[in-house]
Parts: structure tokens; C-alpha cells; sequence
């Protein structure tokens, strides 16, 4: 099980990399690894079990942030329509995106970071993600809304890319041009 502890922290250096992608069909080592990631989300927003093991809340996590630099992710989220998508991908790319913009209007935070940074992130309001799962099936996924954005801060994990890299470093509330802002 994972816990606070593997999570490695924001100026660890395979933040910044570049993650492998996995061979397919997966290892039985990947697989766990995978299964591991979903299982801390799952685990992390139980108040109980968050409680017990001192988790800090979760609604994605990518292999980079447990030090595994391989191309996988996991995403537990609720749209606002209380719909749950719950993923965990082996080499997942965004393969369509739509030219409107969305932005969390309470900022990002990140698991790999301890401390709040303020700020608006760009990110496509949809997007179209391909990867597979854990028996190495492709799986499609459309997204728009809080989904979406998830996804793309965990792909964005698998590229060596921080969501406050994409925060505007003079104004960092600055209004987005064409942007919906989503609210949780």
C-alpha cells in the first residue's frame, strides 16, 4: 500500500523526467504498480482509512510520483453530474483536445506538493485520452470538466511538467482568454 511516505516531493529529480512508456502487455511488477496507484485514491479519500494512514486526499496520481518513471496513471474523480471515473492507464496520451480553455477557479494542488501555489492553470476544457488498462486494453476516454483537467495534470506528471509551470508568473490570476472556470 502506498502511503504519504513513497509519495517523493516537489525538487525530486524524476519529477522532472521524462517517464518510460510501459512495455505491453504489462509486467505483473507494472500491474501492481498500477493497481497501487488507484487502490492509494481510493484509499486516500475514505475518511477512515485517510485517517488511519495519514493520506492526504487524492483524486490522481502518476508512477513519477512514487519514483517509478513509467508512463502510468491513475485518476478517481466525480464530474459535477456525480458520475465516477475511476482509471488507472498504462501510457496514456491526449490524443484531441478542444480550442476552449478551462481552469480550476480554486487553483491545483498536487500530492507531490506541500504547499498551496496560487494561481490559475491553463488547461483544455475537453480532451480525448487514449492508454490501457491494466490487462493492456486500449481504452478512450472524452473528458470535459473536472476529468479532464485531472487527466491532464497527470499526463502532464509523465512529461517532467508541474501544473504551477503553467501558472502566468506576473499575474498569475490573470483572466484566460476563452476559458470556462470550473468549480468543484
Amino acid at each position: 500500500m502506498i502511503t504519504m511516505k513513497d509519495i517523493i516531493r516537489d525538487g525530486h529529480p524524476t519529477l522532472r523526467k521524462v517517464a518510460e512508456e510501459v512495455s505491453l502487455p504489462p509486467s505483473d511488477e507494472d500491474k501492481k504498480i498500477l493497481e497501487s496507484l488507484i487502490e492509494y485514491l481510493k484509499n486516500s479519500q475514505d475518511p477512515e482509512i485517510a485517517e488511519r494512514y495519514g493520506l492526504r486526499p487524492g483524486i490522481g496520481l502518476a508512477a513519477p510520483q512514487i519514483n517509478v518513471s513509467k508512463r502510468m496513471i491513475a485518476v478517481h474523480v466525480e464530474d459535477e453530474n456525480e458520475k465516477l471515473y475511476s482509471y488507472a492507464l498504462f501510457n496514456p496520451k491526449i490524443i484531441s483536445h478542444s480550442v476552449e480553455r478551462a481552469y480550476l477557479a480554486s487553483g491545483e494542488g498536487c500530492l507531490s506538493v506541500d504547499k498551496p501555489i496560487p494561481g490559475y492553470v491553463p488547461r483544455y476544457a475537453r480532451v480525448t485520452v487514449k492508454g490501457y488498462d491494466s490487462e493492456g486494453n486500449e481504452i478512450k476516454l472524452r473528458l470535459k470538466g473536472l476529468p479532464a483537467i485531472v487527466f491532464q495534470h497527470e499526463i502532464d506528471h509523465l512529461n517532467g511538467i508541474m501544473f504551477y509551470d503553467h501558472i502566468n508568473k506576473e499575474n498569475p490570476f490573470a483572466p484566460i482568454d476563452n476559458a470556462v472556470a470550473i468549480t468543484r
